[in-house]
């Protein structure tokens, strides 16, 4: 399973990485949250640890994540302060941690969170080929035709596995957020236009024209196989 730690505190990555690597994760390292947005799509991961700077806000931050992932987010504060952690809570982080706080507590907790099933248990999920597209569930990617695979986060996932596995029906924007996200959010529209958007991308020979997913205006969305 993969984790990347956003720090910026050189003693904290040191003993998150130690922690991490000894129990089976792989880590990697990025400087702040639009720094793991930027590349996210490409390089999907299991587990997010973030330590809040003490000043400043990024509970936008935290939410613009959210939007795009449902990987899981602990939040790590230096001072207990009940109004922020109330607001990353309700931005989307998972857990908020006030340092310093021990292996065996952090460890516990961390596996607490990884038994959690927010995802299909993708390992156990068989390989959907249907016509020019081919998705991976235990890799987590999607081939078409003789293309390059292309690796999908969870959310992209997620919607088009929804989508491959009712070829032919239309989806609604409700009913994939609710399948997609797992609970109702204003703004669904957008958040599932986003999505769509993202997995055309990365599956349409022109994202303009597209022939596997289909919009059907002020109703849903359907997969076809491709003409």
């Amino acid at each position: 399973m993969q984790a990347v730690v956003v720090a910026g505190d050189s003693d904290l990555n040191d003993y998150l990485a130690y922690l991490l690597r000894r129990n089976g994760l792989e880590v990697n390292f990025r400087t702040s949250l639009p720094a793991l947005l930027k590349d996210l799509s490409e390089r999907p991961t299991d587990l997010v640890l973030y330590k809040a700077p003490l000043d400043g806000d990024p509970s936008a931050a935290i939410g613009e994540l959210r939007r795009v992932s449902n990987v899981y987010l602990i939040v790590f504060q230096e001072q207990a302060r009940e109004e922020r952690d109330a607001a990353f809570l309700q931005a989307g982080a998972d857990l908020i941690l006030h340092l310093p706080v021990g292996p065996r507590l952090l460890l516990a907790y961390i596996q607490s969170l990884l038994r959690r099933s927010r995802s299909y248990a993708a390992a156990l999920l068989p390989q959907i080929d249907l016509g020019k597209i081919s998705l991976n569930p235990a890799s987590r990617t999607v081939q078409v035709l003789d293309q390059a695979s292309r690796t999908l986060t969870q959310l992209e996932f997620r919607l088009l596995y929804l989508l491959m596995t009712h070829t032919g029906q239309v989806m609604p924007p409700d009913v994939i957020v609710d399948r997609v996200w797992g609970y109702g959010e204003s703004g669904s529209k957008e958040l599932v236009r986003g999505l769509i958007s993202r997995v055309r991308a990365k599956i349409e020979p022109d994202p303009g024209d597209p022939i596997f997913i289909h919009t059907l205006p002020g109703v849903g969305y359907l997969f076809e196989p491709g003409r």
